[in-house]
């Protein structure tokens, strides 16, 4: 299934901890998912990011959320993280991402912010909240904004719209709680991983 699943379903794994997250990332990984990222307000984010990039650094990218500071990029690079995804759209966390040769993931809810994150000098707009932009939003933002800006939404999204949204024109989607809540077992986010993967699949 990995060969077959579009690159474009990032798993967030809010609340994760480091001595499960390889357990957990293990069935994501086999679904075909093309990213893992690991909020910085989970618990020792860093240790679980440096795990996940020693293990499945070659077959997946390994990221970070929720990170807010140019610092916190320095520190997450360090930690092994190649792709940086933020609740909005500051530009050190753009700029210092791009310098550090990674891939920044700014969240944005208007076409304005979206914008101010383009010409920081990122392609890839994180929709967060996506259900406040929602499905007409996001097909009105693909009609303004430059050639080439890839669009993931976050928030609001699973296996039940994920078909709707790659329909619409989102690159890719951001799932957090549709797929991990903290103390799930690893056999049911693989479950919920391959069906995600499916409906995305199927919509192409």
């Amino acid at each position: 299934m990995t060969d077959t699943v579009p690159a474009g379903l990032i798993a967030i794994l809010r609340g994760v901890r480091s001595d499960e997250v390889l357990d957990i990332a293990e069935g994501i990984v086999d679904a075909g998912f093309s990213a893992i990222e690991v909020p910085l307000n989970s618990p020792d984010p860093l240790d679980s990011i440096t795990a996940l990039s020693k293990r499945f650094g070659d077959r997946v990218q390994i990221g970070a959320g929720t990170v807010l500071t140019a610092s916190q990029v320095r520190d997450c690079e360090q930690a092994g993280a190649r792709i940086i995804v933020a609740p909005d759209t500051d530009r050190e966390v753009i700029t210092t991402a791009l310098e550090l040769g990674l891939t920044p993931y700014p969240g944005a809810t208007t076409p304005t912010e979206a914008f101010a994150a383009i010409k920081a000098g990122t392609t890839k707009v994180k929709l967060f909240p996506s259900t406040a932009v929602g499905i007409s939003g996001l097909k009105a933002w693909t009609e303004v904004l430059p050639a080439g800006t890839e669009l993931f939404p976050v928030g609001g999204v699973g296996a039940d719209n994920a078909a709707e949204w790659r329909q619409a024109g989102a690159a890719g989607l951001g799932l957090g709680s549709s797929l991990y809540r903290r103390g799930d077992r690893p056999e049911d986010v693989h479950d919920r991983a391959r069906a995600i993967a499916s409906a995305w699949t199927q919509a192409h």
